[in-house]
């Protein structure tokens, strides 16, 4: 009787790596990382591998190294025009429950006055949030569809945003297993860390407090000159601005962590529904809104230090240079 020969996939001795258990296994090197990303975004692994990868690595929780390596993947095969430059990289991928993204309108007061904005982020994923490409959409901003229309976007008003789905399609369809899994993978912790214009500022969010020092190695790891990780309401780049906000900065190439002062000495009561034309009337100053207000001017601070020039001045300088910005908007912006 003949011998039956088993040929291992050759994938899956990056499960094993993963897998082998508590004293057998551990974290991927990171060209082992780069490699097997590779192979995922070339389709080269079988469904029930890819279920494994994701779910072994999500239970350890994903390393820096192995980050940067997943980066290094993507970057190799989706290449990004080199001639476009950005001053900022702001990734929304959590999209929002409790309140409004208030971020969105300091990215586009930026945008406004001189700071060039590119966004990247997802949708749909989880049920009961609303996410940043539908809002711009009912803000006047339509997502681009490749990157032709974010250089005439970016040309003509320093802001565009790409969803994943055009800038990785790969990472969008990993994305929307989210629902199959129960429990987001590290491609949502991939995809904030892309800075796929190579910007020397990011701004990304994160809800677990562990995934906070995780992004800030990583981006130093892949060669960001300025960062902030903003633990933010619902884990987008938003400062609460009835509570203090955990931040994880890169300044410079240097590694800090701070706590970001609130500006109300007590908590805010949460708005019952979310009405996104709201968004345009604090925009337009036809509505008082104190969580609002203080969550843009919070957020528009943390960024600025981001900025030439900015680093060393203090929270509340910051903050009076947020307040002159916000009171110089262009209030007739979303009139009809």
């Amino acid at each position: 009787m003949p011998t039956l020969v088993v040929t291992e996939h050759p994938f899956a001795q990056y499960v094993r790596i993963l897998g082998k258990g508590k004293s057998g296994s551990r974290s991927l090197t990171r060209e082992e990382a780069r490699t097997a990303m590779g192979m995922i975004l070339d389709q080269q692994v079988e469904p029930e591998q890819l279920g494994a990868f994701l779910m072994l690595i999500r239970m350890k929780e994903e390393a820096p190294e192995e980050l940067a390596g997943f980066v290094d993947a993507v970057r190799e095969r989706f290449p990004i025009p080199t001639h476009l430059h950005i001053d900022l990289d702001w990734s929304s991928y959590a999209g929002k429950k409790r309140h409004l993204p208030w971020y969105l309108l300091v990215a586009l007061l930026l945008a406004e006055q001189g700071v060039s904005v590119f966004m990247h982020g997802a949708r749909g994923h989880t049920a009961g949030r609303i996410y940043a490409e539908d809002v711009l959409k009912t803000l006047g901003v339509e997502a681009a569809q490749n990157w032709g229309q974010v250089e005439q976007q970016l040309l003509h008003t320093n802001f565009s945003f790409m969803s994943i789905n055009q800038l990785c399609p790969p990472l969008g369809e990993i994305i929307q297993l989210r629902s199959v899994f129960g429990l987001r993978s590290p491609v949502h912790t991939l995809c904030r860390l892309l800075n796929p214009l190579s910007a020397r500022a990011t701004v990304d969010g994160v809800f677990h407090p562990p995934y906070a020092p995780m992004h800030q190695k990583t981006a130093l790891l892949l060669g960001t000159e300025n960062c902030a990780t903003v633990r933010g309401d619902g884990g987008e780049a938003e400062a609460k601005p009835d509570s203090d906000t955990e931040m994880h900065w890169i300044i410079d190439r240097e590694l800090s962590v701070s706590s970001w002062p609130r500006i109300y000495p007590q908590r805010l009561v949460k708005s019952s529904e979310l009405n996104i034309e709201e968004l345009k009337q604090l925009w337009a100053g036809e509505i008082e809104h104190p969580y609002g207000e203080g969550a843009i001017l919070s957020t528009l601070a943390i960024v600025l230090r981001l900025l030439p020039g900015n680093a060393k001045l203090s929270s509340d300088e910051l903050l009076n240079q947020a307040r002159e910005r916000w009171d110089a908007r262009n209030r007739s912006r979303f009139s009809d």
